[in-house]
């Protein structure tokens, strides 16, 4: 994927490890003298083609999108590029005619809005001279088989990977001779999965592009919010996919909620709603909010939605947008205490601070140097609670997404205590969210992560030997169990300072000191000296501590970075209720966007499911002890189960046992053969 002149693409790359910290505003960062020269080599590369969706895409069949063109660092004739979708021209394919532009050294093809109606294979094929290029699309539907959820709720543990659950789990139920003395809601949710995480432009995402796959089914760059980039300046005309809330909202009547604890305009939140290359365009971001309107709002953020002349407002117009959702019928609040009195309004904006709310330690112990005048912003379960509580109301169901965002954020500065407190109170939401699907019997609840850290238990620390810093880590026969309390059964330790507390580690890492003492105000690991980043005394104890080398930790990241970074480590998923069973095993991130359209039988193709309960014939004669065969030269399918075996004339859409027939229905969809459950019984008995 070559670019033009505008270099957005190349920008991207060049930002690609900084933008690795993107959950604490990382995303307004200029590139490195290093990425500039790359990106300067890069600018005389020999012309490409780039088309947007790109190779192996999938679609949800019917669902809208931006098809897109690019012929980059190449000077030829126009009117000599083909471009063909299964041999038709795209133009003819889609009924819709181009949007050309062209600069010194590129020409593009644009078609806005276009879908791929039926589920199938799609080949596209570009020609410009002596260039060419073929990607392949695949467009799907929903099975019938599987009981359908009328409701999804879906959790993401901003930058939780798995040791975040268990120092989480270590800190909140503690061990009694190697055994959890309980398990964190999450771990009570019934299917297990793992999630391949990595983006279309690098190995190690950050939370844009993530975020964003598990919306649309559709990878993108780091940064990207429901687009593919390309070669243009502005962020905001890159091609678009559709989310799946615009897909519920559209077809479905559905409602839709935005719980987090960061800004709402932040990455994970913003996936929800948004089509921005840059995902700094919060202003903008707030005003597809606005636009979109989901039913429920909550988080922080309210600089963006102020007018400019008011103070704090990070707006540049005089857009009042809080007025707008007002004016639009919703309920503002902006205090937990507000909150609470709320009642359960047909729509809800709650905004709790200007920027990122603060993470649950300091909100729960009123830490004011740490709130400054916030002093009354709800938890994220209250929050989660009333989400329900409103989006319940819509008869036609609700995709509520809920983020812990701070789990990422402390992870970053290193302050892994608070981002343990914050993961916790996400696990809290998920035993409310768990309660409501118990009771309704027809809700989906996943918790997942949109990308891993480099955190990890070592051990444990102790320091009653006399000994400090490294040397009081202690490992393997030494590493005894850590002494954290939960007196009042709230399910947070009683304080993070206790006289063995977690060894918590990481690998990707600034320069930073390490003395394994709690912060009482969160503090930056690394501050800027000159043009690189050294490590920040005021993390320690006693900053001007003459010994303060023995704490220095020396990092493992280029100086020019300032915080710890994500990793490319797959993340946990965890699914409860109807269409959990689709989430098992190794998952790519786009394919959770899948799995969430099936749990719902999603169909946006004009199919209509029927009211017959249909089921995926290998998966049921496994569990009974059966099998399948096919003969490809007669498309024939045999199914052995019970001791009896029937025919299935693919071709015919008959079935037969011992050469009779028999009244099974079945058909195939996406490659897979679905039956009914009672003609399969009433087949199998005759």
């Amino acid at each position: 994927m070559k670019k033009g002149k505008a270099g957005k693409m190349l920008l991207g790359a060049a930002l690609a490890s900084a933008m690795a910290a993107g959950g604490i505003g990382m995303a307004e960062l200029t590139p490195a003298p290093a990425a500039a020269a790359e990106a300067a080599a890069t600018a005389k590369a020999t012309p490409s083609i780039y088309v947007a969706p790109i190779h192996n895409a999938k679609f949800l069949a019917g669902s809208k999108f931006d098809f897109r063109v690019e012929l980059n660092d190449w000077t030829g004739n126009a009117s000599a590029v083909s471009i063909q979708i299964n041999g038709k021209s795209a133009e003819a394919f889609f009924g819709k005619s181009f949007e050309k532009t062209s600069t010194a050294s590129s020409s593009s093809f644009m078609i806005r809005g276009v879908t791929l109606d039926k589920p199938g294979s799609y080949t596209v094929k570009v020609t410009a001279g002596s260039l060419s290029r073929t990607v392949s699309y695949e467009a799907v539907t929903t099975s019938a088989a599987g009981k359908k959820a009328k409701n999804i709720i879906l959790f993401v543990g901003d930058g939780m990977s798995q040791p975040s659950i268990t120092i989480a789990r270590a800190m909140s139920k503690g061990l009694s001779e190697g055994k959890y003395n309980g398990l964190m809601e999450m771990d009570k949710l019934e299917q297990r999965a793992v999630v391949t995480t990595s983006g279309m432009d690098s190995i190690v995402t950050d939370s844009a592009n993530s975020a964003s796959a598990y919306n649309t089914g559709h990878k993108s760059a780091v940064n990207a919010l429901g687009v593919y980039p390309d070669n243009t300046e502005s962020s905001l005309d890159d091609p678009q996919v559709e989310t799946l809330a615009e897909m519920l909202k559209r077809t479905r009547g559905m409602s839709v909620g935005i719980v987090t604890t960061s800004e709402i305009e932040d990455a994970t939140p913003a996936a929800v709603v948004s089509h921005t290359r840059r995902r700094s365009d919060k202003p903008e971001i707030a005003d597809m909010l606005l636009k979109l309107q989901p039913e429920v709002v909550m988080g922080g953020g309210s600089a963006y939605f102020l007018p400019k002349s008011v103070a704090g407002s990070k707006r540049k117009d005089e857009n009042d947008l809080i007025s707008g959702f007002e004016k639009a019928g919703y309920k503002f609040v902006e205090s937990a205490s507000g909150l609470k009195s709320s009642g359960t309004p047909s729509k809800l904006l709650g905004l709790f601070h200007t920027g990122d709310m603060n993470v649950y330690y300091d909100r729960s112990t009123k830490n004011t140097a740490a709130l400054k005048s916030f002093t009354d912003q709800p938890n994220l379960w209250d929050m989660t609670k009333k989400a329900i509580e409103v989006l319940s109301k819509n008869e036609n169901g609700f995709f509520l997404m809920v983020e812990g965002a701070s789990i990422d954020k402390q992870l970053h500065t290193m302050d892994w205590e608070r981002s343990a407190y914050d993961t916790i109170e996400m696990d809290k939401a998920i035993g409310e969210a768990r309660r409501y699907a118990d009771a309704s019997g027809d809700t989906l609840v996943l918790a997942t992560a949109d990308h891993a850290h480099s955190a990890s238990i070592a051990g444990t620390y102790w320091e009653g030997d006399g000994k400090t810093g490294r040397e009081a880590v202690r490992t393997y026969e030494q590493s005894k169990f850590p002494t954290y309390t939960d007196s009042d059964k709230d399910g947070f330790p009683d304080t993070p300072d206790v006289d063995r507390k977690l060894a918590v580690v990481f690998g990707a890492t600034p320069d930073y000191y390490e003395d394994y003492k709690f912060s009482s105000v969160p503090q930056a690991p690394a501050v800027l000296s000159g043009d690189a980043y050294i490590a920040n005394p005021g993390t320690l104890a006693n900053p001007d501590a003459p010994d303060k080398d023995k704490y220095l930790h020396t990092g493992t990241l280029p100086k020019s970075e300032s915080v710890e970074v994500h990793s490319a480590d797959d993340v946990p998923l965890m699914a409860h209720g109807p269409g959990s069973e689709y989430f098992k095993g190794t998952l790519d991130n786009t394919e959770v966007f899948f799995g969430m359209a099936q749990a719902l039988g999603l169909r946006l193709d004009g199919s209509k499911p029927d009211k017959q309960t249909w089921i995926e014939l290998d998966g049921f004669l496994k569990s009974v002890g059966g099998s399948t065969s096919y003969d490809a030269a007669k498309n024939v399918t045999f199914v052995n189960a019970g001791g009896s075996k029937l025919v299935l004339y693919m071709d015919k859409g008959i079935a037969k046992k011992n050469n009779k027939p028999v009244p099974l229905k079945f058909k195939s969809e996406n490659g897979r053969l679905i039956v009914t459950s009672d003609s399969l019984l009433a087949s199998l008995g005759q």
